[in-house]
């Protein structure tokens, strides 16, 4: 099949629709969301209604948009080159979302994927997995999930939780049995309001601040047996389980990376037009070599991380196993090419970039979280490095190289 990166219509009308809410609804504000950590419901609420929110990705037969996965990216980067901590608290809704999609029972799904795509009233979710000592080891869990006649008691602690506290629903990671390792974990769904769930600490953080992170708290919470995902009313099994789930949501890695490279879209750009109207030494600094080939640097790791990002997404559309770990590849090369350019944005604005009076700085401060979450950038080259390994033993020999001339 020919190689195609042009865009379908339906494509470029999202990508322009998007584009047009970043510029005059998140750039006008993302300051002041920044400076304050407020959750920008306004912002929220008005995507929500434009169709360009978290439920744009879900399935069509659950109230949602049905874009497909290219779609997504494009709306991510979109998003986030508007403003990344507003992108966040647009679309996070999603990561839940996609477990109780790839866990749920039709029963489960039609219920909360139809709340999250309600278009009447904005719901968001979260996603509960990390926890205060345990990170990179998502598997090794502390909270727990008791049976009790009817459901589950959970206790635990759920740690940098996006939307944990203020979401109307929680995805919540525990364990049922830890004698059976990672097949004893499993995934809940818990509404807003229920007995024993509550908010802990609030988090101030470094960048993305327009985006809520907060512990949440299981004392004794019971859930209903229909709330344990990917188990019927009987306690069938009905789904992949939480660790099978997992697993498949490792294909939301490259939505990740789609945020990261808005993130060096706009520091590039912002640096590009501001190289060419600052003069020095009688002409415009972008003239000046040492300017000129950091912009080229960054022109390129901004194209090259699409292209990441892209071929991650196309093969998640088309049913292609990662069999090189190419997800974990867009995550960690988008993440450190953010962190890259947005630095050498600051350093193109000179003292200039350091204020907050222009946006480069903030650039910097969010572009590192993507180092950070939805796998470390180190935990994305041990995953690498394991499938090239994998691949290599299993050749039995040395990747061919090409012949010199």
């Amino acid at each position: 099949m020919p190689l195609d990166f042009s865009l379908t219509t339906e494509q470029e009308e999202i990508r322009d629709l998007a584009h047009e809410f970043a510029e005059k609804e998140m750039r006008p504000q993302a300051a002041y969301f920044d400076e304050h950590e407020e959750t920008p419901w306004e912002v929220m609420r008005k995507a929500h209604e434009l169709g360009i929110g978290a439920s744009a990705a879900f399935p069509v037969e659950y109230g949602g948009g049905g874009i497909d996965f290219i779609t997504e990216l494009i709306l991510q980067e979109e998003l986030s080159w508007g403003d990344a901590g507003m992108a966040v608290s647009i679309m996070a809704s999603g990561l839940a979302g996609a477990g109780i999609v790839a866990m749920g029972t039709e029963e489960q799904k039609e219920k909360y994927i139809s709340m999250l795509c309600d278009p009447k009233q904005l719901h968001i979710a979260a996603m509960g997995l990390t926890e205060p000592d345990s990170g990179s080891d998502s598997l090794a869990l502390q909270t727990t999930a008791r049976k009790v006649d009817g459901g589950y008691v959970l206790n635990g602690t759920k740690q940098f939780c996006t939307n944990g506290g203020i979401a109307d629903l929680q995805v919540a990671f525990a364990t049922t049995d830890k004698t059976l390792g990672p097949a004893g974990i499993a995934a809940f769904v818990i509404e807003k309001g229920t007995e024993g769930m509550r908010q802990g600490r609030k988090e101030r953080k470094l960048g993305v601040r327009a985006s809520h992170t907060a512990q949440v708290i299981l004392e004794d919470c019971f859930v209903p047996e229909e709330s344990r995902l990917g188990f019927d009313k009987a306690g069938n099994s009905t789904g992949p389980g939480a660790v099978g789930a997992m697993l498949m949501l490792e294909a939301t890695r490259p939505a990740i990376a789609a945020g990261a490279l808005g993130i060096a879209r706009a520091a590039y750009e912002f640096a590009l037009g501001y190289s060419l109207e600052r003069e020095q030494f009688g002409k415009p600094i972008a003239k000046h070599e040492a300017i000129a080939f950091k912009l080229a640097d960054m022109a390129t790791q901004v194209d090259a991380a699409r292209l990441l990002t892209w071929r991650a997404g196309w093969m998640t559309m088309n049913g292609i196993p990662f069999s090189r770990a190419e997800g974990s590849m867009a995550k960690l090369y988008a993440g450190d090419v953010a962190m890259a350019v947005t630095i050498d944005a600051v350093q193109i604005l000179g003292g200039y970039g350091y204020i907050k009076e222009y946006p480069v700085e903030r650039f910097m401060r969010d572009a590192k979280i993507y180092q950070i979450w939805e796998g470390t950038a180190e935990i994305q080259r041990l995953v690498i490095s394991r499938y090239i390994l994998g691949e290599r033993r299993a050749a039995g020999r040395q990747p061919r190289m090409a012949k010199a001339s």
